[in-house]
């Protein structure tokens, strides 16, 4: 048994993890569990949700309850659960395919209904555990399974996509920025409302191999930080500029009334 001080949050027979050799997911699933014990988060008050993917396999090794079935619905799910307790804390880890693809609608409306959940979507720009095929992220001309010639269609930038619809916080980062993301998921546990962080995650099994022509873990690494761009330094630069970047930074942080159900409508006399 291990001595780790995070280790009484995993599940012992949930163990070896699945996750590739140099996998990102693995690195979100250790910055959770980081931000999870600075919060003092109650993990008998915490239900873990995942979809399906790479991603959604993180709840499977909290020794929490969690729930882990079928792909783009994690936010009924959540939705079910939060308004039937208020109590719990209720966290998705979906990858973005399961965020922005089958399980695009659910999202915009939980933003829009500002449900009280935290919502960490994994961003490997590829859909990793089934082959490497184009998502709705994928970065224009890059190669994949079903875009051997190069991408033509333009992505789904996420963090956009959840501010438009009223989430009420938005952050992303990289798996290359270990404590930002870390950070970004603490405050988010400590948000009321909606909240969804990005991390921008590396697969070399998929993307790396066929986008970058490498399965090392090192080069897609290398390749997020080459990609991406501080908030700061994006105000500087030209639009054309930004297209092939990922701006990385906090985007919203606010404030309005939650989503409780029934109990957020006036009564019928």
């Amino acid at each position: 048994m291990s001595t780790h001080p995070l280790w009484k949050y995993l599940r012992p027979n949930a163990l070896p993890h699945f996750f590739c050799p140099g996998c990102g997911a693995a690195q979100v699933l250790n910055f959770f569990l980081r931000a999870a014990d600075e919060v003092q988060l109650d993990f008998d008050k915490f239900v873990g949700i995942g979809g399906v993917g790479c991603a959604a396999r993180i709840p499977v090794y909290l020794h929490a309850e969690c729930l882990h079935g079928v792909h783009g619905r994690t936010i009924p799910w959540a939705t079910g659960i939060k308004l039937h307790n208020p109590e719990l804390n209720v966290v998705i880890f979906a990858g973005d395919g399961d965020a922005s693809a089958i399980g695009g609608g659910h999202l915009i409306h939980a933003c829009r209904r500002n449900l009280d959940v935290v919502m960490v979507v994994v961003n490997n720009l590829t859909f990793g555990m089934t082959g490497g095929q184009m998502a709705p992220t994928t970065p224009r001309n890059v190669k994949s399974a079903t875009t051997p010639y190069g991408n033509v269609e333009d992505p789904f930038d996420i963090c956009k996509l959840a501010e438009t619809a009223g989430a009420t916080y938005v952050a992303r980062w990289t798996t290359a920025k270990p404590k930002n993301a870390k950070n970004a998921i603490k405050e988010a546990l400590d948000h009321k409302g909606f909240a969804l962080v990005e991390i921008l995650t590396q697969c070399p099994t998929n993307f790396g191999r066929r986008a970058l022509s490498s399965g090392r873990a090192i080069d897609s690494l290398q390749w997020l930080k080459d990609h991406s761009v501080s908030q700061k330094k994006a105000t500087g630069m030209r639009p054309e500029d930004l297209e092939s970047k990922f701006v990385l930074g906090t985007f919203v942080k606010k404030t309005r009334p939650l989503f409780m159900g029934s109990s957020v409508y006036p009564k019928v006399p």
